[in-house]
């Protein structure tokens, strides 16, 4: 998908998400969703599935469906965000017979809106999706909470104040970890600065290792990667930089300098999910499932060799505080990069808000692109 088209999904998506917070507290859908005949689950990816990073993560949830919950799940690699290759995927295995259906980006957002109002006996999944139905839930996590506790690990780590981190592109979803990450670190230390470098990219390695070696030329001393690859953790561990990875534990990539990593637990929103289709109790909820760290989906993998006991514990009670709804990465008195202010003392970022974050928090040094 382009980035004018993931910009228009975003878009749309912050609408949607106005829109939730102003019925918060309303019921999902009328009835619980009755599948139609024996449970045949099938998972359909965008790309191959052992890609180091997001299609990986969510295939350790296929893979905790079928040891938990009993259920072979059937598997497509490399369907395109197309429509028209994705809903032959999706026809072909409902002749088949299947009839809960996941799918893996929000690429698949409509045409998989279509697909489940043509197969309304089906029951439909889609990650980080804009499109909910009767019988469609997309669901995200709250990733810029577990962002925020990895800005906690890096503060600690750093000798020279300046820490670093890559993304892909200027949208939502990756500004809010971008944001939430400086946040993080600007929690222990306000003195510290972030070099915030977007690749223009989802998955290209060489250049997710050229621009991790232009930040450390920049005095960075930690850097995190916000993509699947492991190139900014081998950079960073050639360097004696310390690193914090995504999606995955990526503490192979690098043993000694690695902080933690933010990893999706997605087995903990797909394998209760799964189990209430199969059940009849699902009721898909009506904007869609954006859970956070209480549920597990987001946590920090386990911790490097050099954080140490009091970092550790920072991180646990900041983690605590996160659950229990006393901490928030966006709460006021929160201003842009060039000071203005964007949330006042004692207010929070709306859903809105967060998916349609278009700017860098204070604390942070590179450029953000304008909106296309």
């Amino acid at each position: 998908m382009s980035i004018t088209g993931i910009r228009a999904l975003l878009a749309k998506l912050s609408v949607v998400a106005a829109a939730t917070a102003a019925i918060a507290g309303a019921a999902g859908h009328a009835a619980a969703f009755e599948l139609s005949g024996p449970p045949k689950v099938a998972f359909i990816y965008a790309s191959a599935v052992q890609d180091g990073g997001w299609n990986e993560a969510i295939d350790i949830g296929r893979k905790a469906i079928e040891t938990e919950l009993n259920l072979p799940v059937a598997v497509a690699e490399n369907i395109p965000e197309e429509a028209t290759k994705l809903r032959a995927a999706i026809d072909l295995y409902v002749k088949r017979g299947y009839n809960i259906i996941v799918g893996t980006t929000y690429g698949y957002s409509a045409p998989i809106e279509e697909a489940a109002k043509a197969y309304p006996h089906v029951a439909f999944l889609n990650a980080s999706g804009i499109t909910n139905g009767p019988n469609l839930e997309s669901f995200y996590a709250r990733t810029y909470q577990g962002w925020y506790l990895a800005g906690i690990a890096a503060a600690e780590a750093t000798k020279t104040k300046k820490i670093g981190m890559l993304a892909g592109f200027p949208v939502g979803v990756v500004n809010w970890d971008i944001n939430s990450f400086i946040q993080g670190a600007r929690s222990v230390d306000p003195e510290i600065q972030t070099v915030a470098v977007f690749t223009n990219s989802w998955w290209d390695p060489v250049k997710e290792g050229q621009v991790s070696e232009a930040i450390l030329d920049q005095g960075a001393d930690v850097i995190a990667t916000d993509l699947s690859a492991a190139s900014a953790l081998n950079a960073a561990e050639k360097r004696d930089a310390h690193s914090i990875g995504y999606q995955l534990d990526m503490s192979k990539a690098a043993p000694k300098g690695i902080l933690t990593s933010v990893l999706f637990r997605w087995d903990r929103y797909l394998v209760p999910t799964v189990k209430s289709i199969v059940e009849g109790t699902w009721q898909p909820q009506e904007w869609g499932a954006f859970v956070g760290m209480e549920t597990g989906v987001i946590e920090l993998a386990p911790f490097g060799p050099e954080v140490s006991d009091e970092t550790k514990a920072k991180i646990a009670a900041a983690r605590e505080a996160i659950v229990a709804g006393t901490l928030d990465p966006f709460q006021g008195p929160l201003k842009m990069q060039d000071g203005t202010e964007v949330v006042a003392a004692g207010a929070r970022l709306d859903d809105g808000a967060l998916w349609n974050m278009d700017y860098f928090v204070e604390g942070a040094i590179g450029t953000m692109p304008k909106s296309q």
